[in-house]
């Protein structure tokens, strides 16, 4: 009973502590596994041990490890079910001649390179028991190991799945997996044997297991697929009788002589790869298997893990010469295979560091060989640090290879020489409740009389690194669903605008406010227009998701409060001169342009440091360049009072719209709304639109002029 509440509290702080390091190196732009697999080592010798070894021994004794263990087995063998259902037949459809030389060169390099750095390796850090080809072919296979679901979602996140790269990659990467599982298949029955002859049986006998799996199990799989097409739902007894087929399996393999994990991976490769069937097994899988179980196996890794071993400049060395030979020998053998099978230099680059990720699933391979012992912990240690660092370069150096400018963004745009627009309005469309407003908004904004286009925006958020969502095929098919949408609404709304003037963007992201920020950026938005929300987890009005694009868009920003108003007809602008509401100037008189129905009422607020003259000499010099059918329908209201709030919410009851600048005298500071504004926001009779200029010179109405002129 002890032990099983230690267990229990290990458990709890593995869970903890893996959420929080996950999480910190997802806002680092790293893949969330490498946080976890930093928990775990966290949590081993290589940290805790150093500064607490005996708080440390005592919390994770001699006799726990066992039960560790066995959680980390058990989450083992479903993670590796789950890859394989993963491993879906589209990514083997594009290219498939080209990416079975890439992927083949891509573990052949490394595994050569591996074998003769074995040669030095093997006197110096091997277990004595080993042979030297159990080694080397072990060493060979590390090296060679892509991790696939890593890179499936450095794929997905960063919206290459239908790019020449994301889909060579995926197929390159899904070959490898294949390929590298049998060549470690083969390793670990050499080792068990101590020899290649006497792995022989151990092989055959895993090629009828594969074979039969892949008819007769196969066969026996489509069953499913029909009940689950027939009746549309998955019910505990078949999820009963698969979690049964992925164990038997996975001791099929035991017994045969490679190891449990392959038992579960072939399973799941060869399940039917019904959309819906496999969706709901992945979703009812994943969620206990990632947060409670995976997490065990990164402690019990990180238990395994002994920095403190690397304790002189030599072994240094070699860990050294084992990351330059996994990075030389997988990104060499990448790119030159890559460019000899026609593929430009940019992609062929990017490619070799995308396959050069080795993640969870090197880790994996880890622990194999170190409980087989085949490698030593010296030599686990060693390559555990190749496995983070080749993990963690990856997004870096992709970024560097094939920044984001060159990735084209997902949108269906007419060419450069149909359309030229000078004026983007930026929409993200987070919220049901406000999406048509804020179209409705941006249409009014665009108006008809000079090219402009309003790109209403849609993020797919990944929240979880290793859920079925964030699989390429799985958020392809949410962004279509979005995309659908999106349609949907342009078609029900009474467009003011040709339909080819507004550009659906939909993509996929971990970060929804930086990859707004950087949309805008790429795609040399004019203006974002957003809806206005309350933080569920905050008394700050304009925090969460549009408190931070607020503070890292480098365009200017409209934050949309929505009351309902069909039109804007009636336009409010509470002036008090500077560039927040210079922007909110230019924005109401670009709906007064735009709709000849409509009238814009300024109110110029006066207090004892300006004069009425001052303001009304500005606003006249503006008012007098317009046409004389927009000037007639532009009324300025003086009022001079210290109840500024007061006076605006009173004359937005005769408004539809009001337009406020945010400024210190409206409440807001820094990326908050402020208790006035606040109070507008709350109070005001109209729809409100509060906006936040970028730049802090700003050029008077000089595009709105233009506008006005040309009307």
């Amino acid at each position: 009973m002890k032990i099983a509440i230690l267990v229990l509290a290990q458990v709890l702080v593995v869970i903890g502590l893996s959420r929080l390091m996950g999480l910190a190196f997802r806002w680092l732009k790293q893949p969330q596994v490498i946080g976890e697999i930093v928990a775990g080592i966290m949590l081993g010798p290589s940290l805790f041990g150093l500064i607490a070894p005996h708080l440390a021994g005592a919390f994770f004794p001699a006799e726990a490890i066992p039960y560790l263990e066995v959680l980390s087995e058990v989450g083992l063998i479903f993670f590796m079910f789950l890859i394989g259902l993963e491993l879906n037949p589209k990514y083997l459809k594009g290219n498939l001649d080209i990416a079975i030389l890439i992927s083949h060169v891509s573990i052949l390099v490394p595994f050569v390179l591996g074998s003769f750095l074995s040669l030095i390796l093997y006197p110096l850090v091997s277990n004595s028991g080993v042979s030297f080809t159990a080694f080397a072919m072990f060493l060979g296979a590390a090296m060679s190991i892509t991790a696939f679901p890593v890179l499936a979602r450095i794929i997905t996140e960063n919206n290459l799945q239908k790019t020449r790269l994301g889909t060579l990659a995926l197929t390159c990467a899904a070959v490898d997996d294949v390929t590298a599982w049998c060549l470690l298949a083969v390793a670990i029955a050499v080792t068990r044997s101590g020899s290649m002859i006497g792995a022989l049986p151990t092989i055959i006998y895993s090629a009828i297991y594969i074979t039969l799996m892949m008819t007769v199990g196969r066969k026996w799989l489509q069953k499913f697929a029909k009940y689950y097409t027939r009746t549309g739902r998955l019910t505990q007894v078949m999820l009963a009788v698969i979690y049964m087929a992925v164990v038997a399996s996975a001791l099929i393999t035991e017994i045969i002589g490679i190891h449990l994990i392959f038992g579960a991976f072939l399973l799941g490769a060869v399940m039917p790869k019904n959309a819906g069937l496999t969706r709901e097994l992945a979703e009812k899988t994943e969620d206990f298997i990632l947060i409670f179980l995976l997490p065990v196996f990164f402690a019990y890794s990180g238990l395994r893990t002994q920095v403190g071993l690397l304790n002189r400049p030599e072994l240094w060395l070699l860990c050294l010469a084992v990351l330059a030979v996994a990075i030389i020998g997988k990104y060499v053998g990448t790119y030159i295979a890559a460019r000899f099978s026609g593929v430009e230099h940019r992609e062929a680059s990017a490619l070799g560091w995308l396959m050069n990720t080795r993640g969870l699933t090197e880790l994996i391979v880890l622990n194999i060989g170190l409980s087989l012992g085949v490698i030593s912990p010296l030599m686990f240690t060693m390559l555990v640090i190749m496995a983070l660092v080749t993990t963690f370069m990856t997004s870096p150096l992709l970024e560097w290879t094939y920044p984001k400018r060159l990735i084209k963004l997902d949108v269906v745009e007419p060419s450069e020489e149909e359309l030229q627009p000078n004026y983007r309005i930026l929409v993200p469309m987070a919220n049901p409740s406000t999406q048509r407003g804020l179209l409705q908004l941006a249409i009014a904004l665009a108006g008809t009389n000079s090219p402009a286009v309003v790109h209403p925006l849609s993020l797919v958020q990944l929240d979880e690194e290793y859920a079925f969502e964030s699989s390429p095929v799985e958020a392809e098919r949410l962004i279509q669903e979005r995309r659908q949408g999106i349609q949907e609404l342009i078609e029900q709304l009474n467009l003011s605008i040709g339909s080819h003037y507004i550009q659906p963007i939909v993509r996929v992201t971990a970060d929804v406010a930086r990859e707004t920020a950087q949309i805008a950026l790429l795609d040399r938005a004019d203006l974002i227009i957003m809806g206005w929300h309350r933080p569920t987890f905050s008394s700050n009005r304009l925090g969460g998701r549009v408190g931070q694009i607020l503070t890292q868009a480098p365009v200017d920003v409209g934050v949309f409060v929505d009351r309902g108003q069909q039109q804007f007809n009636r336009i409010l602008v509470p002036y008090v001169a500077n560039v927040h509401d210079d922007l909110a100037l230019e924005l109401a008189l670009r709906l007064t342009v735009n709709n000849e129905s409509s009238y814009l009422t300024i109110l110029p607020v006066i207090d004892t440091s300006q004069t009425e003259g001052e303001i009304s000499y500005e606003l006249g010099q503006i008012i007098e360049q317009l046409p004389g059918n927009v000037r007639s329908r532009i009324k300025i209201q003086l009022i001079q009072t210290g109840e500024t709030i007061q006076a605006a919410i009173k004359a937005s009851a005769d408004a539809d719209l009001t337009i406020a600048g945010t400024t210190r005298e409206w409440g807001i500071e820094r990326h908050t709304l402020g208790r006035y504004t606040d109070q507008l926001a709350v109070e005001c009779h109209s729809s409100l639109l509060i906006t936040r200029c970028h730049l802090k010179v700003r050029s008077h109405l000089g595009s709105v002029l233009t506008l006005a002129q040309n009307v």
